[in-house]
């Protein structure tokens, strides 16, 4: 399982996106499988291991040289607050409240919204927390408003 795993690259252990969610939560299912099933041969188990972590690295491998292929399997980052506003419409659509942000902030380190440049929900699912500038953000480019 560890050659495995290995062979996989580090996507296969990495909270990134949800496909890499669903495969690495399968590949957990199958261990246990194998593990506490007697109808299972460890030969077919890691077989099934192994296909998973194959089709993982396809599918990031595709993502690296398809931009096409990487639209259609990840999600975008999304702008949440910009320069001392809630942008209520991105927060709405990504289902994130204003107590997430506010506490996304204060891990931080910054006790004042008027101090925050930007909060970025990522592809991941973290919320990434810009401290304040009067300048254009250019981190912010491939996010979506």
């Amino acid at each position: 399982m560890i050659c495995i795993l290995r062979g996989a690259g580090k996507r296969a252990l990495a909270k990134l996106n949800a496909f890499d969610l669903v495969v690495t939560v399968a590949l957990g299912s199958t261990l246990a499988t194998v593990l506490l099933s007697k109808d299972v041969a460890l030969l077919e188990g890691l077989l099934a291991f192994g296909v998973l972590a194959l089709l993982q690295w396809a599918v990031s491998r595709l993502s690296v040289t398809s931009a096409r292929f990487r639209a259609l399997v990840r999600s975008e980052p999304r702008l949440l607050f910009e320069h001392g506003k809630i942008r209520r419409d991105a927060m709405r659509d990504e289902r994130v409240t204003t107590g997430e942000i506010e506490a996304a902030i204060r891990a931080a380190g910054i006790g004042r919204t008027e101090d925050v440049g930007a909060v970025v929900l990522e592809t991941d699912g973290s919320l990434s927390v810009i401290a304040g500038s009067d300048k254009v953000l250019t981190v912010l480019a491939g996010v979506s408003r």
